[in-house]
């Protein structure tokens, strides 16, 4: 496992992947996760991920604050820091040759808002040139995408994106496929096994919905460079959607 490629979130493309997948074992499920019901509202979730509070499994896991990932073997986990502030945003997992990247936000205890945020997501890229479609998953329904990227040799086109929401207790938790992941079901069992092992900490601390759960290097690594000095850029990317990818307008 390569850990901690830090990358500002302007330097990310949604076509990054190359082709290419291999299978992964689930971790184990907690018991009693897997038997309670979700509150009305939320995603059902028999298999992870998990709230902090519902882990009972002895799988090892990095700490990154609001999110803990499962260490996969062969997996690259990175950073993306936000232009300016340097605050790490998102977390993007690149294994068997696609990407999945993750981001929890704050959310009503009982109530989903990934209903809302697809919504929003789509007409996002309808705007931009992109088209959705949605389609049922095991957490509800999904996007797939086509996003705005510009092909390698610099002419514009799309790239294909797999848009997850899963609705926990007080948080909601957006992934976004990339690579064959986002359309080849074979390709995107590794990325969901760790999606299904990830745990969120909402932490006690009152905040509003959509407001970007707080992410954070893991202990023992050395502290984030400092920014560049340099004048905004007039289309920066917009906080809480690195990768070129659009999330919640937190």
């Amino acid at each position: 496992m390569s850990l901690f490629r830090r990358r500002p979130a302007a330097e990310t493309g949604a076509d990054e992947a190359a082709e290419g997948a291999s299978g992964v074992q689930d971790a184990p499920a907690a018991a009693e996760a897997a038997a309670a019901p979700a509150p009305a509202g939320l995603s059902p979730r028999p298999q992870g991920p998990f709230d902090v509070t519902e882990v009972t499994d002895e799988v090892h896991r990095v700490d990154l604050g609001a999110l803990r990932v499962p260490g996969v073997p062969g997996m690259e986990l990175r950073l993306e820091v936000e232009d300016g502030s340097r605050r790490v945003i998102a977390v993007t997992v690149a294994l068997a040759g696609s990407t999945a990247q993750f981001q929890a936000f704050a959310a009503p205890r009982t109530q989903g808002i990934w209903a809302e945020v697809r919504g929003e997501i789509a007409a996002s890229l309808a705007g931009a040139g992109g088209a959705t479609q949605e389609v049922p998953g095991p957490y509800g329904t999904e996007l797939l995408a086509r996003v705005p990227a510009q092909a390698p040799d610099g002419t514009p086109g799309t790239a294909p994106a797999r848009f997850v929401g899963v609705d926990g207790p007080r948080w909601f938790l957006r992934a976004v496929f990339s690579g064959p992941a986002a359309v080849d079901s074979e390709a995107a069992v590794p990325l969901e096994a760790l999606l299904r092992s990830l745990v969120v900490v909402r932490g006690g601390e009152a905040m509003a919905p959509r407001d970007l759960l707080p992410l954070q290097l893991p202990q023992g690594q050395p502290p984030l460079p400092a920014p560049p000095q340099a004048a905004a850029q007039p289309g920066a990317q917009p906080e809480g959607q690195p990768d070129g990818q659009p999330g919640p307008q937190v």
